[in-house]
């Protein structure tokens, strides 16, 4: 396999996260789009259902729509089983699910902070650790944990969100340690400012448009396809030497 064929997911199954919307959804679609057959999670399986049927439809790729809480151990068991008893098999997981609660320390609460910290580590967590035994099995595997430009600098106000995602970055790294030896690549993707629904209360606001979106280099918001290209390629042979980096997709923010 070279060139271009390396990028190509024909015949793999790609589990991810929080797929339902935003970067997760494009991701998924993305993977789908290079061959993959997807199956997305989400906390309301409605969601997660109806953009399975539109990605199915889009790529001509089986696609599965399925309910989950990423911070409860049984859901996250319950949904491994269900993907592998639907599409026989897991050769690459997406960690995306998050969710961020803003605020000055001192305005947010232990459980703000907790609730931050359950679903943007612990879930990915979680997660790697119900998928491990297949991937291991296998020889084979790709887990990309989605982390943010907030696991490499700080904004104010953001505490239970940039801890989480430093943690996220640390957990990668280690998973790729451990995981050298079968065969298993961990990598993880570094979003900066996309308009998602996460971001839709705050991006018509002063500060972030000269905080936020001013700090990149692009001076502007990402769009949300371009995650994809990022993810594709962690996921693909094309990135076999590639594990326990962090890929900045982030518009030259880290740069400055």
């Amino acid at each position: 396999m070279r060139g271009i064929d390396l990028f190509r997911l024909d015949g793999r199954v790609a589990l991810v996260t929080g797929g339902s919307r935003g970067l997760g959804r494009s991701i998924a679609e993305g993977l789908a789009s290079a061959g993959a057959d997807v199956v997305l999670c989400s906390r309301k399986p409605e969601e997660a259902a109806a953009a399975a049927r539109e990605i199915a439809a889009s790529t001509g790729r089986k696609a599965l729509g399925l309910g989950c809480d990423v911070t409860r151990e049984e859901d996250v068991t319950a949904l491994v089983e269900r993907t592998f008893a639907g599409m026989g098999r897991i050769d690459i997981l997406v960690n995306n699910a998050g969710i961020n609660i803003r605020g000055p320390i001192e305005e947010l609460s232990a459980a703000d902070f907790r609730q931050v910290l359950e679903t943007n580590a612990v879930g990915p967590w979680l997660a790697s650790r119900a998928v491990l035994p297949v991937l291991r099995a296998a020889g084979w595997g790709r887990i990309i944990n989605v982390a943010s430009v907030l696991s490499a600098i700080a904004l104010p106000n953001r505490s239970p969100y940039a801890a989480s995602k430093g943690a996220v970055a640390m957990l990668t790294k280690v998973l790729a340690l451990e995981c050298a030896p079968q065969g298993i690549t961990v990598n993880a993707i570094c979003p900066g400012p996309f308009l998602t629904e996460m971001n839709a209360g705050i991006k018509d606001s002063p500060d972030t448009t000269r905080s936020v979106v001013g700090g990149t280099a692009l001076g502007r918001w990402g769009e949300l396809h371009e995650i994809q290209g990022a993810a594709i390629y962690l996921a693909s042979p094309a990135s076999s030497y590639v594990t326990g980096s962090l890929l900045f997709v982030d518009g030259g923010w880290t740069a400055r």
